[in-house]
């Protein structure tokens, strides 16, 4: 005779003063159980990579000047431009570089920015660089 042999056959028991749970919430009985939450997102945030703002060299603040003062002299042609700047990270240290591109609508020297056609709006201590067909004849 096995262990349970006795009441294998017996019938399951049903309570006379409990309504049986539904099915819903016996699973959630067993569902996991996040004791950490938001830790996933804690670790993605601190996987995610940024990088350090480039300060630009003596060259390259030379050539970035020539540059926004032929675009300031060209200003009211709407000229196509290409500008990689800096974007600071809102929630960490550092951030990453974006290309932008569109027509030049306003090279603003009180504020300190570009503004593009679209309306985006770059300050110019964030710019890395500058292209345009404008240029195109010029050799740094």
């Amino acid at each position: 005779m096995g262990r349970y042999d006795d009441i294998i056959g017996m019938e399951h028991p049903v309570s006379r003063k409990h309504k049986p749970m539904p099915a819903a919430n016996r699973a959630a009985q067993f569902a996991p159980f996040a004791a950490l939450t938001g830790y996933d997102d804690a670790i993605d945030e601190a996987a995610r990579l940024t990088e350090r703002k480039r300060e630009a060299g003596d060259c390259e603040q030379l050539e970035l000047d020539i540059k926004l003062r032929i675009l300031l002299e060209n200003v009211k042609s709407r000229p196509w431009v290409r500008i990689t700047h800096f974007v600071q990270d809102e929630r960490k240290e550092g951030g990453r570089y974006i290309v932008s591109e569109g027509k030049l609508k306003k090279l603003r020297l009180a504020e300190a920015d570009l503004v593009l056609e679209d309306g985006e709006e770059i300050s110019l201590a964030q710019v890395a660089d500058i292209e345009s067909v404008l240029f195109q004849d010029i050799y740094f």
